[in-house]
């Protein structure tokens, strides 16, 4: 008999229980990436009052018990009793969901936030949240806490109503303190490199605010200071992101174009690389899948440009128009608007959807172009004009490549025989893709798959580096060619997701140099050419072990030094250690076991947090300046001193 379903079974979450019963909702994930977003909330209340003119500095600080303070000298959050609600609004934005003055345009012109729930977000997911604000000669604090109450944790709720007392500070501002729940987030620590990374990318786009981070230590280790502030803003953004490449003129093109309905600035510079690289922004928020506002941007600068072109003779009165591609070949671009009302497609708001933006930052974008060219220096009009010369002649002779890539989408399986083994799964979500370093490995691979679900591609030697090629040198190399297939998507503007044959795509290469640079490459191919497929989540690294332990208990592996060390104390004496080479030397039972089953394999999940950082990466390992590459290999690498390993016993 069916149980009765009444008005008594529905739930009704009192003030911020909700968020604390489905964080995800709200912060996507309760790892690292979520502590950090409830960090970035608090941040980004700061960046509104700063962008919106009130004040220029903001301070960040991390403790040795993983609380985290933010300051600015902004307004300070109203303190006094709302008129409806009569509680001070202090309280309102740290206690209710949608409560927050960004709904209101003539208090806060641009604001990255969308529906107010940062900051009670915040409170609700810390164990406790200390809030004080500067105003009229006076401080007021109030504290807030998770406490458990009657078995129950109650979220967020005033440990200590607001008080105000006397102050000689001289200036107005906010600061909030709080200690992210372990109940929630478990044993995640705040990373001090992961904020610096973000709060430069702000600094970039807010030119001439001041924000640090500052990382304490209660044992008398000296704190750690990053400091940025950027007068030149998005224009030195453009000079970072161009270091290590080679520019076709010398200072990056910037104009800036204030409007009551937007505020655009764009900066840009050529290079000698052959993709281009748009790095958008709204609000202060990046726009990694682009949206209205690029479009609108890309229509102003092919029409300004081919009309200055045509107006000072450099496009030939027979001359077709150059087209949009060609101007952006090798382009750099930082694009950054501010504007009222703003719809984001999709919860990780990173497509701008709204309609009018084309328009207003054509518009907008259109006027400050042409009187920035009238004004520019020789070398740049020369670069930019020379560089969309040679890509247009390159477009027109890739007519080649191109009927080598119809050929390519028509293609069949039979194709991609003694390659390419698939597998007989239906649905594209379930399936996967081995990537797999060399015949040997490969072999093994499809030996001890799962055929349902699971494909294998061996690798034959190393792909092309796709950051020094243009797109038929691409369609010419046998590797990649084989892979852009094997996938269905196509590649480069012709990239569709939709067509997308495996849920996950699987890296597997060796554990040495080898199969780091093999992995390097095939992450710069998806960077440059299906960014999509990374930004979705569908790129993965396989993990496979580095070691195998045998003893009295039985075979186990271990996949780095630390947990080797583990599984040698455990044995205790008369084990066998065995150090992989490769994975041409496990047999397909073993690769299943440690590398291929999803009951027991490891794999990484490729994300990118900050595609200008990616950028930058991609740029380093696979472009021309190898010294910057080999200060970063030894900085940075974790060099395994176990190599000389070989089967030993204990």
């Amino acid at each position: 008999m069916a149980e009765e379903y009444s008005a008594k079974d529905i739930v009704v979450m009192e003030g911020l229980d909700a968020v604390r019963a489905r964080p995800g909702m709200y912060i996507g994930t309760t790892g690292s990436k979520g502590m950090h977003h409830i960090l970035w909330e608090i941040v980004d209340n700061s960046i509104d009052e700063v962008a919106n003119g009130y004040g220029d500095s903001i301070e960040i600080e991390l403790f040795p018990d993983n609380s985290v303070s933010v300051s600015d000298n902004g307004r300070g959050i109203p303190v006094d009793l709302h008129p409806k609600y009569k509680i001070p609004a202090v309280e309102m934005v740290f206690t209710i969901l949608h409560a927050g003055g960004k709904f209101n345009d003539k208090k806060y012109n641009f604001s990255g936030g969308l529906h107010g729930v940062g900051a009670s977000v915040a409170n609700a997911l810390s164990s406790w949240l200390n809030v004080e604000v500067w105003r009229d000669k006076k401080k007021y604090t109030e504290q807030f806490h998770s406490p458990l109450i009657d078995g129950k944790i109650k979220s967020g709720i005033i440990k200590t109503p607001l008080k105000a007392e006397p102050s000689d500070r001289k200036t107005t501002g906010t600061r909030v303190t709080f200690l992210p729940d372990t109940r929630v987030f478990g044993a995640e620590k705040y990373n001090l490199e992961t904020i610096s990374r973000h709060i430069r990318e702000l600094a970039y786009l807010n030119a001439g605010m001041k924000i640090s981070v500052t990382k304490h230590f209660d044992d008398g280790t000296p704190d750690i200071v990053h400091a940025f502030c950027y007068e030149g803003g998005i224009k030195d953004f453009v000079l970072s992101l161009n270091e290590g490449k080679q520019v076709m003129y010398g200072e990056p093109v910037f104009v800036e174009r204030k409007t009551s309905e937007c505020q655009v600035s764009l900066a840009f510079q050529h290079t000698d690389s052959y993709v281009e690289n748009i790095f958008s922004f709204v609000n202060n928020i990046q726009t990694s899948e682009g949206g209205t506002h690029e479009t609108g941007f890309k229509s102003a600068l092919t029409k300004v440009l081919n009309d200055f072109g045509r107006s000072k003779g450099i496009i030939k009165e027979k001359q077709a128009n150059y087209l949009g591609e060609d101007y952006r070949e090798g382009m750099t671009a930082v694009l950054s608007v501010k504007m009222h009302n703003v719809q984001f497609e999709g919860q990780t708001k990173t497509k701008l959807g709204n309609p009018e933006a084309k328009l207003m930052v054509e518009n907008a974008l259109s006027d400050v172009l042409r009187d920035a060219l009238a004004k520019a220096k020789k070398d740049v009009i020369d670069g930019i004009f020379k560089k969309a010369e040679t890509a247009a002649k390159a477009r027109e002779s890739a007519a080649k490549a191109k009927d080598v890539a119809r050929k390519l989408n028509s293609m069949t399986s039979s194709a991609l025989i003694g390659k390419l083994s698939g597998c007989t799964g239906k649905k594209a979500e379930l399936n996967e893709l081995y990537i797999v370093e060399g015949d040997s490995a490969g072999g093994s691979a499809k030996q001890g798959r799962d055929r349902r679900f699971q494909a294998i591609l061996p690798l034959r030697g190393k792909p092309l580096n796709a950051e020094k090629k243009r797109i038929h040198d691409i369609l010419e190399n046998d590797e990649l060619n084989t892979l852009i297939n094997a996938l269905g998507t196509g590649f480069g503007k012709d990239f569709d997701i939709s067509r997308l044959k495996y849920g996950k795509v699987i890296i597997l290469a060796d554990a040495d140099q080898d199969g780091a640079h093999i992995r390097a490459l095939l992450l710069a191919f998806f960077f440059r050419y299906m960014r999509e497929l990374v930004l979705e989540g569908h790129v993965y690294i396989g993990m496979p072990p580095l070691y195998k332990v045998a003893d009295k208990k039985g075979v186990r592996y271990a996949y780095d030094d630390k947990e080797l060390e583990k599984l040698l104390e455990e044995a205790g004496r008369g084990y066998t250690l065995q150090r992989y080479k490769g994975l041409g030397e496990m047999n397909p039972e073993q690769l299943w076991e440690t590398t291929l089953s999803p009951e027991s394999r490891t794999l990484m999940r490729v994300t990118i947090e900050s595609a200008a950082e990616a950028e930058q990466m991609v740029t380093m390992l696979m472009g021309d300046d190898s010294k910057a590459r080999k200060d970063y290999i030894f900085r940075e690498a974790n060099f395994n001193k176990t190599d000389n390993f070989k089967d030993i016993k204990g």
